[in-house]
C-alpha cells in the first residue's frame, strides 16, 4: 500500500484526537476557502477581509490564549497546526494568523500590564483586530540592539521619533494598535536601554506609509511606519522599562517555532501539487510520475517536509513544556524554509511551463518562500544562534 503523503503527515506526531479535529477543520477551511480565492486577492494584493473573519469566527486568532481572554485555551502545538495547513495554500494569509499571534497578540498578553491586556487581546485573539510588532529598521534587523527610534518620557507621554521597516499587519482596515521599541535611555555601560510602546493607530503623528511592492506575499499587509513626535501617555509601556529588547527576542523565538509551521505548511503545498501533476500529467503515453528523475525528485521533497515537520513539533513540544528550546526554534526555522524553497524550486519546475504562471499555486509558492528564509530571523542568524547554543563564541 502506497503512502498518502498529500494528506501530511500529522498522525505519527502523537496528537490528541483534539488536535487532530483541528488540523482536519483548517485543512478542509484552506481547501475550500483559501485556496479558491487565493490567485484572486493575491492579483489585487488585498488583505481578504472577509477570508479573515472567518478564520476569527473559527476561533484561529485565539488558540493559545485562555478563554478570559476570548481565546480558544489551546497551545503552540495546535497553533502550528493551523498555520501549517493555511501555509499549504496561501502563506500570506497563514503569515496574517502567525504574526497576529506571535508578533502582535502574544507579546502584549506575556509582557503587557492588567489593563493593556483587557483593552487589546480579546479582541485581537477573536480576529476582530490585528496589531503590529515594530522592531526592524534600515539598520536594525538581525542587529535589533541597533534601533534609533527614540521615545522621550515629557510630562507624563512618551514622545517618539523614528522608523520602522517591513512591518507585517502594521496597516490594514483592521489594525488597531503597533508595539514599538524604541531607545528610552542609556545604561550605566553606554549601551542602548531598549523599551516596547505600544501605540494605537491614528495616534497624531504616526504615519502608515503606503504599501511595499513585494516579490511574494502579495496578499500580507506591509508596511514602513514613521514616528514624527509621537505622543502617547506614560502607561503604554509594555514591560518593564529597559526590558524591550529581550521581551522582543521572547517573542521572536516563540515566533520561530509558528514561523517553521508556515514552512513546512508550503513545503507541504509544493509536495501535494507535485504528487498530483506527476500522477496526471501525461507524456509519450505514461504519466510523468513514472519517469525516475521525477518520482526521485518528489521523493525529496517528501524527506524534506518530514524533516521540517519534525524539527517544528520538536520545538513547538518543547516550547509547550516550557523547557529551553531557542536552539530547536532556530533549527526547525532554518531546516524548514530551506525545505520550502527547495521544495519550490522542484515543483516548479516539475510543472515546466505551467509552474510559471501566476495562476498556478506552485509559481505563488515560488514567488513567497524565498521571504522564508529571511523573514523572522535570516538563515544566517539561525546558524548563528545554533553556534552560540552549541558554545561557539561567534559574531
Amino acid at each position: 500500500m502506497s503512502h498518502d503523503a498529500t494528506r501530511g503527515e500529522i498522525t505519527h506526531l502523537g496528537l490528541t484526537d483534539e488536535q487532530l479535529k483541528l488540523s482536519a477543520d483548517v485543512r478542509d477551511f484552506a481547501d475550500k476557502v483559501v485556496a479558491p480565492a487565493a490567485y484572486e486577492y493575491d492579483t489585487k494584493r488585498e488583505l481578504p477581509y472577509g477570508i479573515i473573519a472567518q478564520m476569527g469566527e473559527m476561533g484561529l486568532f485565539g488558540l493559545p490564549f485562555p478563554k478570559e481572554f476570548g481565546g480558544q485555551g489551546k497551545d503552540y502545538v495546535s497553533l502550528c497546526l493551523a498555520i501549517e495547513q493555511l501555509a499549504r495554500v496561501d502563506q500570506s494569509i497563514a503569515v496574517t494568523l502567525e504574526a497576529g499571534i506571535g508578533l502582535g497578540a502574544m507579546p502584549i498578553f506575556k509582557h503587557g500590564s492588567e489593563e493593556q491586556k483587557q483593552q487589546w487581546v480579546p479582541m485581537l485573539a477573536r480576529g476582530e483586530a490585528l496589531a503590529g510588532f515594530g522592531l526592524t529598521e534600515a539598520d536594525a534587523g538581525s542587529d535589533a540592539a541597533g534601533t534609533k527610534t527614540t521615545a522621550e518620557l515629557v510630562d507624563g507621554e512618551w514622545v517618539i521619533n523614528g522608523t520602522k521597516q517591513f512591518i507585517t499587519n502594521s496597516g490594514s482596515e483592521i489594525t488597531k494598535v503597533v508595539t514599538v521599541t524604541a531607545v528610552t535611555g542609556r545604561r550605566e555601560n553606554g549601551k542602548p536601554e531598549l523599551s516596547a510602546i505600544l501605540v494605537p493607530n491614528g495616534t497624531p503623528g504616526f504615519t502608515v506609509h503606503p504599501p511595499y511592492d513585494k516579490v511574494g506575499w502579495h496578499t500580507s499587509d506591509t508596511h514602513p511606519l514613521s514616528f514624527d513626535n509621537v505622543r502617547v501617555p506614560e502607561e503604554n509601556l509594555m514591560g518593564e522599562r529597559g526590558r524591550g529588547f529581550a521581551n522582543f527576542i521572547e517573542a521572536l523565538d516563540e515566533g520561530r517555532v509558528a514561523f517553521s509551521a508556515l514552512c513546512t505548511g508550503a513545503a507541504q503545498g509544493c509536495l501535494e501539487e507535485s504528487i498530483r501533476y506527476a500522477n496526471e500529467r501525461h507524456v509519450f503515453g505514461r504519466s510523468i510520475g513514472s519517469n525516475q528523475h521525477i518520482a526521485f525528485k518528489i521523493a525529496r521533497m517528501q524527506a524534506r517536509v518530514h524533516s521540517a515537520r519534525l524539527a517544528t513539533y520538536d520545538a513547538a513540544r518543547k516550547l509547550v513544556a516550557g523547557v529551553p528550546f531557542k536552539m530547536e526554534a532556530s533549527l526547525a526555522k532554518m531546516i524548514s524554509s530551506e525545505a520550502a524553497m527547495d521544495n519550490a524550486r522542484d515543483a516548479t519546475q516539475i510543472f515546466g511551463g505551467y509552474g510559471f504562471m501566476n495562476e498556478n499555486p506552485v509559481a505563488r509558492h515560488y514567488r513567497d518562500s524565498k521571504v522564508l528564509e529571511l523573514g523572522e530571523g535570516t538563515t544566517e542568524v539561525q546558524m548563528m544562534v545554533i553556534a552560540r547554543e552549541l558554545g561557539f563564541a561567534t559574531l
